[in-house]
């Protein structure tokens, strides 16, 4: 019984001590020597360098890093207070239009940096503040930087994108194309909830005068500004994803010419010395060490599983479901699960540990298209950010903005966003064509 189900066993291990608080990377290799050991011996360590060995050669990793320079370049290039402040004017006369204005620059930062951690921290020191001061309601205005920070997750480039493809064996340029529509609807999604949800409220998010809107500029100067302000992102997802979906570049190469943009754009914005240079480094690297020390205790972890056949008890499981019910009903368990283990570990965690576990079967077993599926976990895991108690994006938020926002205001702020995010999920799962359409266009021409 107990080696039967050994692979079972060792999934409980591992989410004991995990919920215990120990560092995943050596919960990870802990868990997967111990159980290596029990169940395959001392020859389990002749595999275990092969397994390293073969991450840390992919090319299409090198990516990861690239694409962390890139954002926390950015980061420190006043990028994103020029795009708040000229946003925040030009849909300023709305109602809840400081609000439109935070999504918007959210996903023009996501389609530039990717990374959710820099965007929420500089959006809730600059755009919570501002949104207080107009009578904003907390609740609102945190939500709104809470989940208009996490569109990088799903907007491309986004690194759970390159790490998704590169699990599941998916051409990131590919992902990045499919990618495109599920982000833009999220982005429809949250615009259009804050338009709704002021005309019902009208105190909620009051306009701001028109005056303070031209800040005494004329109509050719402020659009000037709003020109001048648009530049440097679009000038940058152009460089990114034009050079991928042109076939000019691979998703490496493209990084690489990214990160070059990136402290070009710092450079005109009088942003960039060695200090801030030193800054960027000492980020990037324990980045990308973060990363790829997961990423080494998940590939032992799934060569243990697998070498205890842990595939095909899980399966078993998924087929025994799929002939009591349906295909789809196999998808949307596999989805609920990384739903809610979302609560309680990292977009990282969950891309290491369970995707590679999980999506196989999805596509061997039951056909589902891999471009789509990935875009799916994407969308999904997204919702990790936002959902307590280990939210991150939450925790960032929590961090920069003004005392009189306490934690209750945060939570309650950020509920109708996840639920936004779960219509969004449904959306692209019940509509298939909005992730396949794109790419299956591109290579048929």
């Amino acid at each position: 019984m107990f080696e039967e189900y050994m692979a079972g066993w060792m999934f409980l291990a591992l989410t004991i001590w995990l919920m215990a608080g120990f560092p995943v990377t050596f919960t990870l290799m802990g868990t997967a020597l111990c159980f290596g050991l029990i169940g395959s011996g001392f020859d389990f360590f002749n595999l275990l360098p092969m397994r390293i060995w073969g991450v840390m050669n992919n090319v299409v990793l090198i990516a990861v890093p690239l694409f962390i320079f890139m954002g926390v370049t950015l980061e420190r290039s006043g990028l994103a207070e020029e795009l708040l402040d000229t946003m925040g004017r030009l849909f300023g006369r709305m109602r809840g239009g400081l609000a439109i204005s935070v999504v918007v620059v959210g996903a023009l930062l996501g389609a530039s940096t990717g990374i959710v951690g820099a965007t929420v921290v500089t959006m809730g020191l600059l755009a919570v503040p501002t949104m207080l001061r107009r009578n904003y309601q907390k609740e609102l205005a945190c939500g709104t930087v809470a989940a208009s920070g996490t569109l990088g997750q799903i907007i491309p480039p986004s690194i759970v994108l390159v790490l998704l493809g590169t699990i599941v064996q998916v051409p990131v340029g590919d992902l990045f194309m499919a990618a495109i529509f599920p982000g833009l609807i999220l982005v429809a999604l949250y615009i259009i909830y804050i338009i709704v949800i002021t005309m019902i409220r009208k105190d909620i998010a009051p306009p701001i005068p028109r005056d303070e809107e031209m800040d005494g500029l004329s109509r050719t100067q402020f659009f000037m500004r709003v020109a001048k302000a648009l530049f440097p992102p679009l000038f940058l997802i152009v460089a990114v994803l034009g050079s991928i979906f042109a076939g000019v570049a691979s998703p490496t190469e493209a990084a690489a010419v990214g990160s070059v943009g990136a402290v070009l754009l710092a450079i005109w914005n009088k942003k960039f010395n060695i200090t801030v240079l030193r800054e960027v480094m000492d980020a990037t690297t324990k980045l990308t060490c973060m990363v790829f020390i997961i990423l080494v205790g998940a590939a032992a972890f799934g060569l243990t599983f697998r070498e205890l056949n842990g595939d095909d008890l899980v399966r078993n499981f998924l087929t025994h479901v799929a002939h009591m019910y349906s295909h789809q009903m196999v998808l949307v368990i596999v989805m609920a699960v990384i739903f809610l283990v979302g609560f309680v570990l990292d977009f990282i965690e969950i891309t290491f540990i369970h995707v590679p576990v999980l999506v196989p079967i999805l596509i061997e077993e039951f056909n589902f298209d891999p471009l789509w599926i990935c875009v799916l976990l994407a969308v999904n895991l997204q919702t990790s950010f936002m959902t307590p108690p280990f939210g991150f994006s939450l925790f960032y938020l929590k961090g920069v903005t003004p005392p009189e926002v306490r934690t209750g205001h945060i939570y309650r702020g950020i509920i109708p966003f996840v639920a936004l995010q779960l219509i969004g999920l449904f959306i692209v799962a019940y509509w298939q064509e909005l992730s396949t359409w794109l790419p299956r266009v591109v290579y048929s021409n």
